[in-house]
């Protein structure tokens, strides 16, 4: 698989096509099935706030994949991440409402490394607060 962009035509620094990801309760019990997550504090308000949590929060691993996804579109082939990984440093709360939350997800070529390859940082954000650090990803460019 092959990246759409080139590596000849990235500079570090290069930033990517921002991207904000809507979440609902609606959108964790649709990952909670497809996943097989279903770990209460995804979807029980009373739950949540029993262990101190503010309310219901996304899980990790969607607000991971959702992040990745400003990768995968500006490249033009998810087969061209080659590594990817974060650290989970605030939860992203889901209130009960229509509007549900946001994750506002940016990232930027951090480095050019070798076999046509870059390393892109990530930085998503979910009301206000940094939701992920560390996230970054080394993808295969054509």
């Amino acid at each position: 698989m092959t990246a759409k962009i080139a590596y000849d035509d990235v500079e570090v620094g290069t930033e990517l096509p921002a991207q904000t990801f809507p979440v609902t309760r609606a959108t964790l019990v649709q990952y909670a099935g497809a996943s097989g997550d279903f770990n209460p504090i995804h979807w029980n308000e009373r739950f949540a706030k029993e262990v101190g949590l503010p309310d219901v929060i996304a899980h990790g691993m969607f607000t991971m994949a959702e992040a990745i996804r400003v990768v995968t579109d500006w490249a033009g082939d998810p087969g061209a991440v080659v590594e990817y990984g974060v650290r989970f440093t605030k939860p992203v709360v889901v209130p009960d409402d229509d509007k549900g939350a946001r994750i506002e997800v940016s990232g930027k070529v951090a480095a050019k490394l070798e076999d046509n390859t870059v390393r892109v940082d990530l930085t998503a954000v979910s009301g206000g607060q940094k939701v992920l650090g560390m996230a970054r990803a080394v993808v295969r460019l054509a």
